[in-house]
């Protein structure tokens, strides 16, 4: 029957796992593909949009940007499962009159929109935008709030934990298989090296010609050969 592996050799296992879920700031943080979600549930007064942005950026992160009908169905999961959601998520995007878009605050690409009340020829200045909780639509509103029941914070993944924790990851993984590897060779080589010597094996020094004589034979033989050159 196989032994079982050394506890020492599972160890770094049991550390790949957690080093994928260590990349959010802490675990108020939900990760949803290449970034972290907060929501900061606390109500606040507000004079404008800026005071709610204010609020990402002293976490370290911006106001929410959503680039995909997976991300907008996250989100609103999430909403429902974990952070109480209100009727309405402030979202962070302004329209821009220079030149007439709606772009992110965190300066992303705009690939995604879910407007449910698009209309053309409709005056934008001072346009943002809001998440629907129930539809998961995104409606126009004044950017000029005066108060937010929570607000929904992302911060991208910085390269160096995303990618470099992926590098130590694969190279704990390679340090692994090479000491199992090696560990399994070692014992092939133990295990063949005892079979040998249970079955009798002999080397060519064993097998090598042995004289008739042993020492004192020799000894005598040579004594005597001594005494005859003597009286000769």
């Amino acid at each position: 029957m196989p032994r079982a592996a050394p506890p020492a050799l599972l160890l770094p296992l049991l550390g790949l796992a957690a080093a994928a879920a260590a990349d959010c700031p802490s675990s108020t943080w939900v990760q949803f593909q290449d970034s972290c979600y907060i929501f900061l549930q606390e109500a606040i007064k507000v004079e404008s949009i800026e005071d709610v942005r204010n609020q990402c950026t002293n976490h370290g992160a911006d106001m929410i940007s959503i680039h995909n009908e997976e991300e907008n169905a996250f989100i609103l999961d999430t909403l429902k499962n974990q952070w109480k959601d209100p009727a309405d998520i402030l979202l962070g995007m302004f329209f821009d009159t220079d030149d007439a878009s709606f772009k992110w605050f965190d300066k992303s690409n705009m690939t995604f929109v879910k407007w449910s009340d698009q209309e053309d020829g409709e005056e934008l200045v001072d346009t943002c935008a809001f998440l629907h909780t129930k539809t998961g639509d995104w409606k126009k509103g004044n950017c000029e709030v005066s108060s937010v029941e929570g607000t929904l914070c992302k911060a991208a993944i910085p390269y160096e934990k995303k990618y470099l924790s992926d590098n130590r990851i694969l190279i704990s993984a390679l340090v692994i298989a090479s000491t199992v590897i090696l560990t399994v060779l070692g014992a092939v080589v133990w295990f063949l090296y005892k079979r040998s010597l249970d079955s009798g094996f002999t080397t060519v020094f064993s097998t090598a010609h042995q004289s008739p004589y042993n020492d004192d034979c020799v000894l005598v033989v040579a004594e005597e050969n001594e005494y005859d050159i003597q009286f000769n």
